[in-house]
């Protein structure tokens, strides 16, 4: 057999080295150039939306995949993340980044103040919990009238700009939302690479063998909690600043219930199967808008069908389903080794 050169070997050992950053490599590129294809202004809105909801989804699949716990509630931290910004920069006149920053401190203290009590709770309790959250803030969004317009809520909500640069159109928009959303990917990977995402691990399977390993269970969730609103308040203000509009129903009960559903879909603590759960149910309703009144009915369906066949979630069960068929036809290939005569 002959031997691998020796630029072919130093080439196949600096992949190995830099195999973590390949992924993210080649989905920066990817996001680089789609744009430049995608020339029709609603396809690069559709991209701009799927880049939106994968930066919320990636905080609450922290708190559901990661840290084994689960909220229903988690449209209504979106929904402050929009509206904080909204009404900083709209009645009060503030620029658009301080409020970003100022309604992101303030939601992680709100979600802090909701955590500590809310968090002993556990499985469909929590939830129950979660979901009560989100209703008495769809309310005070909807009576709340005199600072949150009510139902028909706030317009005339300034763009971004970066660099003196208005963030004004779809292109603009594309390349700032999706350059955050890989930074905040490459965190949560870091994140879940480390002690503290080892420690979450342990907490998703069994809490109290967790905390016989020494994981303080309250403190993790609580702080995985935060986190998850952070990211979930980021993406309203972006959603805000991008749409120039915010409306109470874009934050409802059904908003939370999607944001899940992008989560199973995608794969319970799968950060990469987050890419593909929030575009797969941001798209889903455009690629059946011939069945818009049964559209409820196929996408509960799908749900349920993923769940029973793929509970890992679509991505991570198909990959595992191709790992396990591949590994057995594997196993079918090689043949027996034959018996010594020792041994017979």
């Amino acid at each position: 057999m002959a031997s691998l050169s020796p630029r072919t070997t130093n080439l196949a050992a600096c992949l190995r080295r830099h195999q973590s950053w390949l992924g993210p490599g080649a989905l920066a590129l990817f996001l680089a150039l789609v744009p430049l294809i995608l020339r029709n202004p609603y396809h690069r809105e559709l991209l701009n939306l799927i880049g939106l909801n994968v930066l919320v989804v990636l905080g609450l699949n922290l708190f559901i995949g990661f840290a084994g716990q689960i909220s229903l509630g988690h449209a209504a931290f979106f929904g402050l993340g929009a509206y904080g910004s909204a009404i900083l920069t709209t009645a009060l006149g503030l620029p658009a980044w301080p409020a970003m920053g100022f309604t992101a401190l303030a939601v992680a203290g709100l979600a802090l103040g909701i955590g500590i009590p809310t968090l002993r709770l556990h499985g469909h309790y929590l939830a129950m919990a979660t979901l009560g959250f989100n209703y008495v803030w769809h309310i005070i969004l909807v009576e709340w009238d005199r600072v949150t317009g009510g139902p028909s809520g706030l317009a005339g909500i300034p763009s971004l700009t970066l660099l003196g640069l208005p963030i004004d159109t779809e292109l603009r928009f594309h390349y700032l939302i999706w350059s955050v959303v890989l930074v905040a990917l490459l965190l949560c990977r870091n994140l879940l690479h480390s002690g503290v995402g080892r420690g979450l691990a342990a907490l998703a399977q069994d809490e109290v063998a967790a905390a016989c390993l020494g994981v303080d269970v309250q403190r993790s969730k609580i702080k995985t909690f935060v986190l998850s609103a952070v990211f979930a308040s980021v993406g309203g203000s972006f959603y805000a600043h991008y749409f120039g509009y915010v409306n109470p129903d874009a934050f409802g009960i059904f908003k939370s219930v999607d944001l899940v559903i992008m989560v199973v879909v995608g794969g319970l603590g799968s950060v990469w199967g987050t890419l593909f759960g929030a575009a797969f149910i941001t798209v889903l309703p455009h690629w059946l808008d011939f069945l818009s009144d049964y559209f409820d009915l196929v996408h509960g369906l799908l749900l349920v069908l993923i769940l029973l066949f793929l509970p890992q979630g679509l991505i991570t069960g198909l990959w595992q389903h191709w790992r396990w068929h591949r590994a057995r036809s594997y196993r079918a290939e090689v043949p027996a080794p034959e018996r010594s005569e020792a041994g017979q």
